[in-house]
């Protein structure tokens, strides 16, 4: 008997239902900020007053050098019900085009792309933060102390950020302060999300590098909540191959950063996904390598004819230009055929090319530049030969002052010999990286 062919209605009701399905997997873990929702307001302004002011960075002049004035720089703006502050602005401006985020795609992310979504997590933090719809950056309410604390460091963070270049701190887009008289006064950041795109993404976990209170229990008890677990809570090790020392330096570099700064209690985040076939035996191709090339930022400060390592990979095709919207092989290799150097797909695979690949790789290797990947979050994202990991350091606000000390003694006499996170900033560091190190292959 001959089978009969699915008619258009029913070709259009699966592709509903696999859409409905896809839509309710990405939705796991968050729900949207509705009209019916207590924070519906509150997101409703902030989105409206950061159309205005991305906006008014749009039609303003780009600052590439930046001056002590520019890190002073407040501005208000007043709309109906409410006023709007931004600090900073050109500093966060420069910061976002040093990531290739466009002021087009930051508007249309946080102001024209549906409800802002807000977690259900198991995390014990008591701001208030939302996710813009396509998951893409976050906006978290934060103290005044915090504020001033993140705007008096901005210049040193940005230098580091100058000098480490894909350092793994987590990336601040904006510091704004939201006014309705008689109800709310906020203040809020603006980061780059570390988990994104989340999709795939089958473990987070949370690391301090501490043993007291470093365990989340993982039962969801049939919840639809997003688990982040702890140092407690992770087995095995981070495998990274080849990027290791480079990941391994940076976190060391980033560590030590922080304790200049006189901070504790910050936390790497990790998650990870597997890596499909596709992307598996793609990812060490000739048009791969070429497209990661192009997107990697030269880490030499100051760059001479002379040196070696600052000499540019692949010249002849150093006009192949990367679409970064996924984290793919397939738009690697489309990427590659869409310029003018096409290189068909016969090439990548010959002996040849394999053996010109390893050398590019090695070059890179050996002057510790970092190969980023093919994707909008390149900063945060690290391949290693099976998994993609999410990393990236948050949480940077905490000053070890006179209440922090009064907390280390009080632990240092409940918990003896056992390691918490209320510790001095260079024992937090130190552990901090170590116990990264030790768990990096």
């Amino acid at each position: 008997m001959a089978q009969r062919r699915p008619t258009g209605a029913s070709t259009t009701a699966r592709r509903r239902y696999w859409w409905q399905l896809r839509r309710r997997w990405r939705m796991l873990g968050v729900f949207e900020i509705n009209p019916e929702h207590e924070f519906f307001h509150l997101t409703s302004v902030m989105k409206e007053g950061m159309q205005a002011l991305i906006q008014a960075t749009m039609d303003t002049p780009e600052q590439d050098t930046l001056t002590a004035e520019h890190f002073k720089a407040e501005e208000t703006h007043t709309h109906e019900g409410y006023q709007m502050q931004t600090f900073a602005a050109p500093v966060f401006a420069k910061l976002r085009r040093s990531l290739d985020i466009t002021e087009e795609e930051y508007m249309n992310s946080l102001c024209l792309g549906g409800y802002y979504l807000q977690f259900v997590s198991n995390s014990k933090s008591k701001a208030d933060f939302f996710v813009t719809n396509d998951k893409r950056f976050f906006l978290k309410t934060q103290s005044r102390r915090e504020v001033r604390f993140l705007l008096s460091n901005l210049q040193a963070y940005m230098d580091h950020l100058e000098k480490f270049p894909h350092s793994l701190m987590v990336r601040f887009l904006g510091v704004h302060r939201i006014v309705i008289p008689n109800q709310i006064k906020k203040y809020f950041i603006v980061m780059q999300s570390v988990f994104y795109p989340d999709e795939r993404i089958n473990i987070r976990y949370d690391i301090k590098g501490a043993e007291v209170g470093r365990w989340a229990n993982p039962d969801t008890g049939g919840k639809q909540i997003i688990k982040v677990l702890k140092d407690n809570n992770f087995k095995g090790s981070i495998a990274l191959g080849p990027e290791k020392s480079w990941f391994t330096s940076q976190v060391k570099a980033d560590a030590a950063f922080l304790k200049e700064l006189n901070v504790l209690d910050y936390s790497l985040l990790l998650a990870q996904q597997p890596l499909h076939r596709d992307e598996l035996e793609g990812k060490h191709s000739l048009a791969n390598v070429v497209i990661r090339t192009t997107m990697s930022v030269d880490l030499d400060a100051s760059p001479t004819e002379s040196d070696p390592s600052t000499v540019p990979l692949l010249e002849p095709m150093a006009e192949v230009a990367a679409d970064t919207t996924d984290c793919g092989s397939t738009q690697t290799q489309a990427a590659a055929e869409g310029t003018s150097e096409v290189i068909p797909l016969q090439e990548i695979t010959s002996p040849t090319q394999e053996t010109r690949t390893d050398s590019i790789l090695q070059e890179f290797h050996e002057h510790h530049h970092r190969l980023l990947p093919n994707c909008k979050n390149a900063i945060h994202v690290i391949d290693g030969p099976e998994q993609r990991y999410f990393v990236g350091i948050i949480d940077i606000f905490t000053v070890y002052n006179l209440k922090k000390r009064l907390e280390n003694l009080w632990k240092s006499l409940r918990y003896p010999g056992r390691a918490f996170s209320t510790v001095r900033p260079t024992k937090y560091s130190g552990r901090f990286s170590q116990w990264i190190q030790d768990r990096t292959q």
